[in-house]
């Protein structure tokens, strides 16, 4: 995806490249430590250290930034497997299988450029990404609770499948849902807003 014009408020949204990898690492470690509270764990932020074999190789996955002063300041990613059981119910990794579903993940922005609409140019231009690349049939993304914001953010763009706060014992406390895929129409070409 060729980067997108800054507009006057200076933001560039694209693909992610080699020489980006330090800076949306950097988003996505300082996101997990101080927004999730969870720190790194490996068994579930392994490709925010391998980001160029998660998202920058594989065809039908990618990985995009917004920059801003030469600063990458957010991240949103698609990978190309759907949610695993466990630790996640049964049902939600049935509905959602690996190579059929478009996982968006990672959609961080650094809490100094929160309300600049930099979210939702992300989730847009991910899911274009997923109806080009083909062969996805839903879009898929889970949200901790716990990070303000972040649920009515996606109440706003989703239709919730299962908030596990609800299930016996609260499951692992987040939810799961489910975007609208893009509806087909000629994608050969980004559509940046």
């Amino acid at each position: 995806m060729p980067d997108a014009p800054a507009g006057a408020d200076g933001y560039v949204l694209r693909t992610a490249t080699a020489q980006d990898v330090g800076g949306a690492r950097a988003v996505m470690l300082d996101t997990v430590y101080h927004d999730l509270r969870s720190g790194y764990v490996p068994r579930w932020h392994a490709d925010i250290i391998d980001l160029d074999g998660a998202y920058l190789l594989p065809e039908r996955c990618t990985l995009l930034v917004v920059v801003r002063g030469g600063e990458v300041v957010a991240t949103g990613a698609v990978r190309d497997r759907g949610p695993q059981a466990p630790p996640n119910p049964q049902w939600v990794a049935d509905r959602f299988p690996s190579g059929s579903t478009a996982q968006l993940c990672r959609i961080y922005v650094r809490p100094e450029h929160r309300r600049h609409g930099l979210a939702r140019r992300l989730v847009r231009e991910l899911g274009d990404f997923a109806a080009r690349a083909g062969g996805y049939t839903s879009l898929y993304l889970h949200t901790d609770p716990a990070v303000p914001g972040a649920e009515p953010f996606w109440r706003s763009l989703a239709q919730e499948v299962c908030d596990e706060r609800t299930l016996p014992g609260g499951g692992q406390g987040i939810v799961h849902f489910e975007l609208p895929m893009p509806a087909p129409r000629d994608l050969a070409a980004p559509h940046i807003r």
